[in-house]
């Protein structure tokens, strides 16, 4: 049966949010969400007061729902349809606003009389590691100051975020259900991946097993060859030109974004087609490590840097070297870990710019049970890289493993084309 998000748990969130503004001493939340099309890492907290579509920003007060306003009309008629069908609307009608500009927010917040109140914003802090600076542009948060020069706006971002980092039970069966999806959009692109297939075609088969699903993923992070470093799109997503062929001997590299009812899971993904180098098996078995250690390690009462911590024990007693971040938190995306300057130590680099280290993000945060986080270890030998991991969430006692799939060296079973 599909999990779905019931009335209890909008009430859960509602009553949250405002013992949190109690607590803080604010009057009222100002809550920006990012486009719908943002990709990985969406700014959404939105949709966390909603459970509607991304993309609004929402007002929220002491009492009564909260007032969502919307990009355009074609949201309202979404929410109308959805209503006409039967539907549970978090947001009535006679809350909802047709815009979302400077001028429809401070009318917004006119009208709750919040002209001179004390307000907390998401949106101004950081939000890694798309918007270290914030999300809201310029233009239009020049124009709410000086239209409101009363209020006292106050950034609200890390402490919101750790505030609903413990999701609840219905939005765990929500997130199970999202990484199953991601397993299953794997499962299609082992299937695929053969010497003589486009590497388009493994991306193809990923996104529509996930579509199949009921769900719209993010776009995918893919590369391909027999020695490749990179992460991300895929090259022929970004410039005209055709997707490499596989061939025996190359690894696939993917990270896949599961998205489903907002709540968002990540598979880290290297398939071997074919004979591979064995360095790639040596890299996959210190990525295993650190994985394992991150599973010791997570546990409520510790603190995230305590499991970054206990993930790199292994990455740093090996002698090659990491390639990017073991491991970072999920619903919402905001602490991240520590990562090595890397470039001094792939060949071929010389002019590019030096990468610098940095600490890891929140190490003090305290692991409660509920919070979700990408375990995703990376290590490479040379220009054998091994990248895996998946989606676990703090249990009461034991860490919650949701994409055990992953968290190994996977084999390309496919047949060319």
């Amino acid at each position: 049966m599909t999990p779905v998000f019931s009335l209890a748990e909008r009430d859960r969130r509602w009553d949250l949010a405002r013992t949190f503004m109690a607590r803080e001493g604010l009057d009222a939340l100002l809550v920006f969400g990012e486009h719908e099309d943002a990709g990985p890492a969406p700014v959404a907290y939105d949709t966390w007061f909603t459970n509607g579509r991304p993309g609004a920003t929402v007002v929220v007060t002491a009492e009564g729902a909260p007032v969502s306003l919307l990009p355009g009309p074609m949201y309202i008629m979404d929410h109308l349809e959805s209503s006409r069908r039967g539907e549970t609307m978090w947001i009535p009608p006679e809350n909802l606003r047709p815009a979302r500009s400077s001028r429809t927010i401070v009318e917004a917040l006119h009208a709750s009389g919040l002209d001179a109140a004390t307000i907390g914003v998401v949106g101004l802090g950081s939000h890694m590691p798309w918007h270290p600076e914030g999300i809201i542009p310029y233009g239009l948060w020049n124009a709410v100051l000086t239209a409101l020069p009363r209020a006292d706006f106050r950034p609200v971002d890390l402490a919101f975020g750790q505030l609903i980092l413990p999701l609840g039970a219905e939005e765990i069966a929500v997130l199970r259900r999202s990484a199953a999806i991601g397993d299953a959009m794997v499962e299609a692109m082992v299937a695929t991946a053969a010497p003589g297939v486009p590497e388009s075609h493994v991306y193809a088969a990923g996104m529509a097993a996930g579509y199949r699903q009921g769900t719209l993923p993010a776009a995918m992070h893919l590369w391909s060859g027999p020695d490749v470093i990179a992460a991300g799109p895929p090259a022929w997503g970004q410039r005209p030109q055709e997707p490499r062929t596989l061939a025996d001997g190359d690894v696939i590299y993917a990270e896949v974004f599961a998205n489903f009812g907002g709540r968002h899971t990540q598979n880290q993904v290297t398939i071997a087609v074919g004979d591979v180098h064995e360095d790639f098996h040596r890299a996959a078995l210190v990525a295993r490590a650190a994985y394992d250690a991150g599973l010791a390690a997570l546990r409520p009462g510790r603190t995230f840097g305590d499991l970054v911590d206990a993930m790199h024990e292994p990455i740093d007693a090996a002698d090659g070297w990491p390639f990017l971040i073991a491991v970072h938190s999920l619903n919402p995306g905001l602490s991240v870990g520590k990562g090595r300057g890397l470039f001094s130590r792939i060949p071929g680099t010389e002019g590019y710019p030096r990468i610098a280290d940095h600490p890891a993000f929140l190490p003090e945060m305290e692991l409660v049970p509920g919070m979700s986080f990408a375990f995703e270890p990376n290590y490479a030998y040379g220009r054998h890289l091994a990248h895996l991991g998946g989606t676990v969430v703090v249990g009461e006692d034991t860490p919650i493993e949701l994409n055990a799939y992953t968290a190994q060296l996977l084999h390309a079973r496919g047949d060319a084309a």
